[in-house]
């Protein structure tokens, strides 16, 4: 299965959404609301679980999760990237154990003012870990905002199952058109959407893959009372390495 061009429907072009006139306000309308009918907008949801620090081969990508109103996709984050979850390489077909997944893995596609895309050790849209799970689709988190961590799908299953597995994407502005479309699992800092603006710029190819490899070199999942991993030296890009038995 291929997620190369993914349910990532890049409808650029949004609705217009027409504007009306008011009615006038009538003298009760024109008073103060009550203390209990008073509206309130809505505060931004907070992700509540480990940050994962994304050391790359131009610089650092800060995320923290939620683990709560995604724990699917943040415990199968987490697993692949610390190595405590299993997957199967798409060469050998083998069961991998005890080996972090996306360490030498690329953005292979990057999209200016939209977003990076990675987490294939195939490195071209059409890698897996051997299994896909379900969207966690929560109505209190959109893509309003930029710097959103999500996972990548292919949309529905040929039997209605879920698609996702390991590709995920980082948005550099709000995409309000993948609402309802991608399972959101964490949120990334504003340093990390300036990188994510940036790599999203190098020189790539008519299918949007960098023309030199940007390599995750490592994934760290920090938890509460952790202390953050020191900034890596710079190293040169490199393949994802075959997995030991």
């Amino acid at each position: 299965m291929t997620l190369r061009y993914l349910a990532l429907a890049l409808a650029f072009s949004l609705p217009a959404f027409g504007q009306s006139s008011p009615p006038p306000p009538s003298p009760a309308d024109a008073l103060p609301d009550a203390p209990s009918t008073t509206s309130q907008a809505q505060a931004p949801v907070v992700p509540t679980g480990p940050t994962a620090v994304i050391d790359t081969t131009m610089g650092r990508l800060t995320c923290k999760l939620y683990e709560k109103q995604a724990p699917v996709a943040t415990a199968n984050f987490i697993g692949l990237a610390d190595g405590t979850k299993d997957w199967t390489d798409n060469k050998t077909l083998e069961k991998v154990h005890h080996q972090p997944y996306y360490s030498g893995t690329t953005f292979h596609r990057v999209i200016p003012g939209f977003m990076i895309q990675g987490g294939d050790r195939v490195g071209d849209g059409t890698g897996d870990p051997g299994y896909f799970f379900q969207d966690e689709i929560d109505p209190s988190l959109t893509f309003d905002q930029p710097g959103r961590l999500a996972m990548a799908n292919a949309g529905p299953g040929p039997s209605g199952g879920g698609t996702n597995g390991s590709q995920f994407f980082i948005t550099e502005d709000a995409v309000p058109q993948l609402n309802g479309k991608h399972t959101i699992f964490g949120q990334c800092d504003a340093h990390s959407v300036l990188l994510v603006a940036s790599i999203a710029r190098v020189e790539r190819n008519s299918q949007d893959k960098p023309l030199t490899p940007v390599v995750i070199n490592r994934i760290t999942i920090v938890r509460e009372g952790q202390p953050m991993p020191p900034e890596p030296t710079p190293q040169p890009a490199k393949a994802p390495t075959t997995p030991t038995k």
